[in-house]
């Protein structure tokens, strides 16, 4: 009995991809479960808090290098203009990271700015402003994220589509100056 298998894609960094979601869903595990057993507003803003920075610290600084090649950053200049800064792997590199990485980390990017959008709706909803204040900053990390990486995410394939027109047009002259030496007879 002959048998194809069908080669799928794993994750190439497992635990990466673990923490990567692990932050996300413990922030919102622990808010949506303690909000609705535990009436201690100071616990959950202190502790939901904590978790969402955690996740915004690792998706930025870890998870985005690793999963999808990219980092970014801002400052301010000497004259107090913010200024957006981004790394990202050359065109090659970019080129062989592991699809299911990228899909996990895209997804979980906007998946939980999502739900902090739907737990803010239920807490105008039940008319709980301090709840409303942990969703808010809560959703304002998972936003700067998704802000910074889509913004490296424009420059990286600017920075791609740059380095093959580069090389095509590098290629081409190559080829002419070739051409043209060998009709000449030029060596």
């Amino acid at each position: 009995m002959d048998r194809t298998q069908v080669v799928t894609e794993n994750y190439a960094n497992p635990v990466t991809c673990l923490f990567h979601v692990l932050f996300k869903a413990g922030a919102l595990a622990f808010y949506i479960l303690f909000s609705l057993f535990v009436k201690s507003f100071v616990i959950i803003f202190v502790i939901t808090v904590f978790l969402a920075a955690l996740d915004f610290w690792v998706v930025k600084n870890v998870s985005g290098r690793i999963l999808v090649g990219m980092r970014w950053w801002n400052e301010i200049d000497d004259e107090g203009n913010s200024v957006w800064k981004f790394e990202c792997l050359d065109g090659e590199a970019l080129a062989r990271m592991n699809k299911k990485d990228s899909w996990l980390f895209w997804w979980t990017l906007y998946l939980t700015a999502a739900a902090w959008i739907i737990l803010g709706i239920f807490s105008l909803i039940r008319l709980e402003a301090d709840y409303l204040l942990v969703v808010g900053v809560c959703l304002t990390l998972s936003i700067a994220n998704i802000v910074g990486f889509t913004k490296c995410n424009k420059d990286a394939k600017k920075n791609i589509r740059g380095y093959f027109e580069g090389h095509a047009q590098n290629a081409i002259t190559s080829r002419l100056t070739s051409t043209l030496q060998s009709a000449f007879g030029v060596i």
